[in-house]
């Protein structure tokens, strides 16, 4: 071998990366966080406990999300994948060969215009369709020709029929009989879901038929599901994680007893089921649920014979999540959301449109929404690796916190009789309520924040418009509730205004003192009002008080928010406030914690309730 002139001789036999370094423990980590927290004035006085607490975060269902996960923070073990408890996958070989199902959605009512949308989703990259069927979505009398050159026997189909899922049954599996496919080789699901529709319509229905109907099939169609285990009715009524997991377990559990009256033994009894959950832009919950869920359902079958059967998942992107405003922001939610249910493991993904919150997609978003699963898949090698998110600290004692926190919801309504009986009585709405009401006001206040609708807003946006959406089961049961909506119906009071008076309601940025001085809460302040659809006139630095003054007057507006430091506040707000007072505004405002300032009528910050604040600022301005 030559040796080139510069070269050592000989490499050492082990590379040791960073090996000058001292090794840390948690005591190190500890000390500095309490150092930065004291110079923060984020430490309270005579505070003895574990700084990091102060740092921690708590999820909807009571679980403290620390932010330092190490090898000391053991959680249960997780077993291998394709194995009870089938955390890491209900598949040894994961995702890993063929990928998770790529599952698109349609609900037009013209037969033609699903066929031409599900024939391009096929063609690129789908691998399953799911239709709803109804009134006013596709009729059931359109199955055949929305499916027309479809292969059936590549292509599986699930069904959303409402009621009507025994004559979907009839009409789907009549198309596979026409066109030659095999029994054994339909695919797909009935999606008969009566205690969904309980939650949906308030209306119970009988459970009876649908086992029934999975009675007949199982034994003739091996491969065909009928039951969906559709849990996203308690997502979009706003419930938590751990409220979503535990009543989706209970109504399983509903179906398996059912099932079993049937005539159907336990193992047969559960892979007729497919559960159903919300993959949202929080990617670390939306991972956790999905293990979590088939650790929990693990557990049901273990104890019902059947500890072999793994959860079939199927992993919706968030309805709730999207948003009407700048609607374009959820592409990146969907991709998040995507990203999460594929690590999470989820046998197929669902990636709603971009514009689902408003009305019926175009071609653009459907390609979009299915591309997003491509790029993941082709692209990203998301499913190169098996549980990528196994063996985190983090994940792995997320899932088990949220495992537990599941195990007891769903307890809680196996003591009050069962799924059908909390839906029946109202308690799980009332707890559901209360998730919502705290999520509300976590939303209200934007610490839950919601980009492009309560922080960063286009005010000048123009409106996406599409189609309406079928109105869909009829109401009467749990809220459907999209977490932008209340600003939304803001901003929506802004564009009637506009369109009445030619100009949108402002709000007038008194900017105190240099540049430097206000910038920093103008910003704020002009963030804020523009989430309720208010403009924010912003003068920059005036000629004084005088100049002050003359700004506001040819603002056009009778509502003043104060905007500078705390230093300029003690000198200058109170004669601000004065001034602007007796040049006619209605409401001085100012940007900064709430202190005892004359003539000042309320305050904007960081916590407050912006929502509150925009209601009354618009009611003050005469926005109807």
């Amino acid at each position: 071998m030559t040796e080139v002139a510069g070269t050592p001789k000989s490499a050492p036999d082990e590379l040791s990366l960073a090996a000058e370094f001292g090794t840390p423990d948690r005591a190190d980590w500890e000390r500095l966080v309490a150092g930065v927290l004291a110079k923060s004035g984020a430490l309270p006085e005579g505070f003895s406990g574990p700084p990091q607490s102060l740092l921690a975060t708590r999820t909807y269902d009571g679980i403290d999300i620390q932010p330092l996960y190490t090898a000391e923070d053991a959680a249960p073990p997780a077993g291998f994948p394709g194995l009870p408890p089938f955390v890491r996958g209900r598949k040894p070989e994961g995702n890993v060969i063929t990928g998770w199902d790529v599952r698109s959605r349609h609900g037009h009512a013209d037969p033609a215009a699903v066929n031409k949308a599900v024939l391009a989703d096929l063609e690129n990259g789908v691998n399953s369709v799911w239709l709803r069927l109804g009134a006013d979505a596709l009729p059931l009398e359109g199955l055949a020709d929305a499916l027309n050159e479809v292969y059936l026997d590549l292509a599986p189909v699930v069904l959303d029929a409402g009621e009507d899922y025994e004559a979907a049954a009839e009409a789907l599996l009549a198309v596979h009989s026409e066109r030659g496919v095999p029994a054994g080789e339909v695919g797909g699901n009935i999606g008969a879901d009566p205690i969904g529709l309980h939650a949906q319509t308030g209306r119970a229905h009988e459970v009876g038929p649908a086992a029934a109907l999975a009675a007949r099939i199982a034994g003739q169609y091996p491969r065909l599901r009928t039951i969906a285990v559709d849990a996203l009715p308690y997502h979009e009524a706003g419930g938590s994680d751990a409220q979503e997991l535990g009543a989706s377990i209970a109504t399983g559990v509903a179906y398996l007893r059912a099932l079993t009256e049937s005539g159907l033994d336990v193992e047969t009894a559960a892979s007729q089921l497919e559960f159903r959950y919300a993959a949202t832009v929080d990617q670390f919950l939306t991972i956790a649920k999905l293990r979590a869920a088939r650790r929990l359902w693990a557990r049901v079958l273990e104890v019902s014979g059947a500890p072999g059967v793994g959860m079939s998942q199927h992993a919706v992107t968030s309805p709730a999540m999207l948003t009407q405003r700048d609607p374009w922001v959820n592409i990146l939610r969907t991709t998040i959301a995507a990203f999460s249910a594929g690590v999470g493991g989820a046998d197929a993904v669902t990636v709603l449109p971009f514009d689902g919150a408003i009305g019926l997609p175009d071609n653009f978003s459907l390609r979009l929404a299915r591309n997003t699963q491509t790029i993941l898949l082709e692209e990203s090698k998301l499913a190169g690796v098996i549980d990528p998110a196994g063996g985190s600290f983090y994940v792995e004692n997320l899932t088990d916190e949220l495992a537990r926190a599941a195990w007891r919801e769903f307890t809680a309504i196996e003591k009050a009789g069962g799924i059908v009986a909390e839906l029946s009585s109202g308690a799980l709405a009332a707890r559901l309520a209360e998730t919502w009401d705290a999520r509300s006001r976590r939303i209200a206040t934007r610490q839950d924040p919601i980009t492009g609708v309560s922080e960063f807003p286009l005010l000048d946006e123009k409106p996406v418009e599409r189609p309406p959406l079928p109105s869909g089961v009829d109401g009467g049961g749990l809220p459907r509730v999209r977490y932008a909506q209340a600003y939304e119906r803001l901003r929506d009071r802004s564009d009637a205004h506009l369109a009445e008076h030619g100009s949108r309601p402002k709000v007038f940025l008194a900017t105190l003192g240099p540049l430097s001085a206000h910038t920093a809460r103008a910003t704020f302040a002009s963030n804020l009002f523009q989430a309720g659809g208010i403009e924010p006139v912003n003068p920059g630095v005036t000629d004084g008080l005088d100049g002050l003054v003359r700004a506001f007057r040819d603002s056009g507006t009778t509502v003043a928010c104060l905007c500078g430091s705390d230093a300029t506040y003690a000198e200058q707000a109170a004669g601000a406030a004065k001034a602007l007072r007796e040049a006619g505004a209605t409401e001085v405002l100012l940007a900064g914690k709430p202190a005892d300032h004359d003539g000042v009528t309320g305050y904007v910050h960081t916590g407050c309730d912006a929502l509150a604040v925009l209601t009354a600022t618009l009611d003050k301005l005469g926005v109807s």
